[in-house]
């Protein structure tokens, strides 16, 4: 095949794998998402992209931008990338996928490498089964025996993938295999230390050295005739389940897990697809998000995306977004929503701008403007208004009986002790203005844990007031968790399911918030945002 031939799945393999080779080198992970996004873009792109290269209308395809078009027309007209050669004579793939495994970073594993004078895996294995780890500088017994321990097959990863690379990562394996994902990110849990892949092949064969060659999986370390363990660039487990047909939707549902939920289900019988295998089983399907406890059961009006008619918490370039009212507007209009809730940062966040109460007032009337353009659609004049320490909010009380709808943030002190915090929260709730918690708990998956706010006492106080409990979208936050839902919903009190955009393609974090409502089980009638502008705006408390 001569380069300009190029078929669209070939040439999103090689962006990915220069993608994963970036991410190796510590490049700017704005550049490697890029490169993601694009190679998933190109591989489920209808139209020929050596043609577009070819007639220079590949940046009709949106998310291209010049640096990647460059690089395509590299691809094309010669068949590589010289920067991609390049990253894979300097860095080893496959030792530095494998040292995240064991949670090292790149640089050391590539140091111990070097030390070693080995570089792949194999040859890994054997300079530490022959001892000589403890040769190499720097390598204590503490690092040895985590080595080891990894390389038995029993490797410990503090941190997880969020959702917003779980996903991708494993749908575009996925996809390359034409299968289906499974484990934890099919369940839509916030964090994945795994990741698995369920293929139907009554050949396996092909599938399993196809798997082998994908570039986000940097090596594999086991194989079987239906099976293969691999791991990605960034030190994730990666299993292979290649099913027969007549068994493809049991080994899915099998792999989906959790283990107590399937456990409570064996023997099961062998089924074509999971809706079979339900039949079988005599139970009505359940949407994987929901299948955690042996007792799962999809309650009645759950939760769908399409009952959504809102977003109630986005930014805009008035504080630390990246698109304008009318862009976040259009945006949200395009996804069908009836109406989007400006909420930006008031002074007191103190990291990025917020807004004081001339500013507010002058977002309001360009607010009013882009709501003359867009009729019947409405944008809501809203804000994220700070809990300032000493308890007060963060806006005078004239300009908050002025707005449609009034977020709480707690951003800073979060480490305060559960009766100063439970206090503050609970008493800014009170305020006649105000509609809703963000992101009650705090917490940034990976990095900072959830704070010690009473959330029973909360629940009491929301109950009483009305004010909605956020389930938080974006993707390291997810707080509401789905656990904090389950207690919320059996309280009695209302949800909102948000984005908290920072630019237009930010509105899609909401599908994450309804993931995570629904994993806890939230109803339609339990979230304020599946309910019409009227009602939300009639609702206001002055």
């Amino acid at each position: 095949m001569a380069p300009g031939d190029m078929q669209n799945a070939e040439i999103a393999d090689n962006l990915g794998r220069f993608a994963a080779l970036l991410e190796l080198a510590d490049t700017n992970p704005y550049a490697v998402r890029a490169y993601l996004r694009a190679a998933e873009l190109i591989r489920s792109t209808p139209a020929s992209v050596t043609e577009l290269v070819r007639t220079g209308r590949i940046r009709e395809l949106r998310g291209i931008g010049p640096g990647i078009e460059t690089k395509l027309r590299e691809l094309v007209a010669t068949g590589g990338i010289a920067e991609l050669e390049s990253l894979e004579r300097e860095i080893h793939p496959e030792l530095v996928g494998f040292g995240r495994l064991l949670g090292l970073t790149a640089k050391r594993m590539l140091a111990i490498a070097l030390a070693l004078d080995v570089g792949t895996v194999a040859e890994f294995r054997k300079a530490v089964e022959d001892g000589r780890l403890a040769g190499v500088a720097g390598v204590g017994p503490v690092t040895e025996a985590r080595i080891r321990a990894a390389l038995a097959r029993e490797p410990a990863a503090p941190r997880g993938l969020t959702l917003s690379r779980s996903r991708p990562l494993v749908g575009a394996i996925a996809a390359a295999l034409d299968g289906e994902i499974a484990g934890a990110p099919r369940r839509f849990c916030e964090l994945s230390h795994e990741l698995v892949v369920v293929c139907a092949a009554d050949e396996p064969a092909p599938v399993l050295a196809r798997f082998a060659t994908l570039p986000t999986v940097v090596s594999v370390l086991e194989r079987s005739e239906r099976r293969a363990l691999g791991v990605t660039v960034e030190g994730v487990p990666v299993t292979l389940v290649v099913a027969t047909s007549s068994t493809f939707g049991t080994e899915l549902f099998r792999a989906t897990g959790s283990v107590e939920y399937v456990r409570a289900r064996e023997p099961l019988p062998d089924a074509p697809d999971e809706e079979s295998l339900f039949a079988e089983l005599g139970l009505p399907y359940c949407p994987p998000e929901l299948r955690e406890s042996a007792s799962a059961m999809p309650p009645p009006g759950l939760l769908d995306g399409s009952d959504i008619r809102g977003d109630l918490h986005c930014h805009t370039t008035w504080s630390d977004g990246r698109a304008t009212v009318r862009e976040m507007a259009l945006s949200a209009r395009a996804r069908g929503y009836d109406y989007l809730a400006i909420c930006d940062h008031t002074p007191n966040v103190g990291v990025v701008h917020g807004l004081d109460s001339e500013e507010l007032a002058r977002q309001g009337e360009e607010i009013a403007n882009a709501n003359e353009e867009l009729r019947p659609f409405r944008i809501m004049r809203g804000v994220e208004c700070d809990i300032r320490a000493d308890g007060a909010l963060d806006v005078e009380d004239r300009v908050l009986r002025e707005l449609d709808w009034v977020q709480l943030s707690l951003h800073a002190g979060q480490r305060r002790p559960a009766s100063t915090l439970t206090r503050m929260v609970t008493e800014a709730m009170r305020h006649p203005a105000v509609r809703a918690l963000s992101h009650p708990k705090g917490r940034i998956l990976n990095h900072r844990p959830e704070n010690a706010l009473d959330l029973e006492e909360v629940f009491g106080v929301a109950k009483e007031t009305g004010v909605a409990l956020e389930v938080n979208g974006l993707p390291d936050r997810l707080d509401l968790s789905a656990i904090h839902v389950r207690e919320a919903l059996a309280a009695g009190v209302d949800l909102v399911v948000n984005s908290d955009a920072h630019s237009d393609a930010g509105l899609e974090n909401i599908e994450l918030a309804i993931a995570t409502a629904r994993k806890g089980g939230a109803t339609t009638s339990s979230v304020v945002n599946c309910r019409p502008a009227a009602e939300l705006l009639a609702g206001r408390r002055r």
